[in-house]
């Protein structure tokens, strides 16, 4: 993610929030998902995502390009963008939203929180509650949110042909170390 990128999402939450606030920040979240069906198991991760954190408002914005999920294989790769995420076409998949509950970011710990926002996928916005872990240590933020994607709820098509191949249903785990900017 280039820093105009990551400039931008720290933007839109600084205006969002108060003057007041910080921002934690990171260029190097991962995300990965995984696929199960009887025939094939497909997985990727994506170790470029952009995350910010306005700590006083709990905003929180992310940004991942689709092209730099890395397969095992390289023509699953090439079919993930070309055919299903169409990354031509769709070549970031966005979250924003806000933490909740915003825990106390003075005091080191891990809570329970949940994301709740817009989820941003192949051109299709769905409104999202996204369980997590919240983990504060000094100037240092980790979020981690597990949760799965249904194709179908983003128009993201499968051919008959794979369709044995595929899972309807993703599973997408997100972790995020975020540091004071």
């Amino acid at each position: 993610m280039t820093n105009a990128i990551l400039k931008t999402l720290a933007l839109l939450l600084f205006v969002a929030g108060s003057a007041q606030a910080q921002l934690f920040i990171t260029q190097a979240g991962e995300s990965s998902f995984f696929s199960k069906t009887p025939m094939e198991n497909i997985s990727a991760v994506n170790k470029k995502a952009g995350a910010v954190l306005n700590s006083q408002t709990g905003e929180l914005a992310v940004r991942m390009t689709m092209t730099d999920f890395n397969f095992p294989n390289k023509l699953m790769q090439e079919h993930f963008n070309e055919n299903y995420v169409e990354s031509e076409k769709y070549p970031y998949a966005f979250f924003r939203g806000k933490i909740q509950p915003m825990p106390d970011l003075s005091k080191s710990g891990t809570y329970d929180v949940s994301a709740v926002g817009t989820f941003d996928l192949h051109g299709v916005k769905k409104e999202r509650t996204l369980p997590g872990k919240l983990t504060v240590q000094g100037d240092k933020i980790t979020l981690q949110a597990d949760f799965q994607v249904a194709l179908v709820d983003h128009k993201i098509e499968v051919p008959k042909l794979v369709f044995a191949k595929i899972a309807e249903v993703i599973d997408v785990k997100n972790l995020f170390t975020l540091t004071k900017k």
